[in-house]
């Protein structure tokens, strides 16, 4: 008997790097965070300013106040009152669908027509291959009807081809 040796802790990390996914993984993270600076840059230059021309350019000094007197310094933390930064989250909230909707429509979009035209292309192929294997079967039937025919129909009807 001989026993099997377990893979190493190694080989089996090694085995869990190299999976496709991981890597797909890593890219999508360095790829996220430069995206992220993309994002920011244009509700910093864009959003932003079409915001302050209604009120002010930075959203983060929109704020309610639940008990008075709200007083919040200029390094953010709350000297008095309870103050509600409302401002704050609909910026981080204009961040995040600005961010969805880039995503979406510049790579979840293009990605899914590309992959259905790709399927309907390999369906396509497998279509014309099923009819052409179909057609060569029924061309073989035929000729080998006719050879059947042929060789029943001459003198003497040849050894094998005895029809009962």
């Amino acid at each position: 008997m001989s026993a099997k040796k377990d893979p190493s802790v190694w080989q089996g990390f090694k085995a869990f790097l190299m999976r496709g996914n991981v890597i797909d993984l890593a890219v999508a993270v360095v790829i996220g965070a430069a995206f992220t600076n993309i994002v920011n840059s244009v509700v910093k230059g864009i959003i932003n300013p079409l915001v302050g021309a209604i009120g002010t350019q930075n959203l983060d000094n929109y704020s309610s106040c639940l008990k008075d007197p709200c007083e919040v310094a200029s390094d953010g933390t709350v000297k008095s009152g309870v103050p509600i930064l409302w401002g704050s989250v609909l910026g981080a909230t204009l961040t995040f669908v600005i961010t969805a909707a880039v995503v979406y429509f510049l790579m979840v979009l293009p990605m899914s027509k590309y992959l259905a035209r790709q399927a309907a292309r390999k369906e396509a192929q497998e279509s014309t291959k099923e009819v052409m294997e179909v057609s060569e079967l029924e061309v073989l039937k035929e000729i080998r009807d006719a050879l059947v025919a042929q060789r029943g129909s001459g003198p003497g009807s040849g050894p094998g081809l005895d029809k009962r």
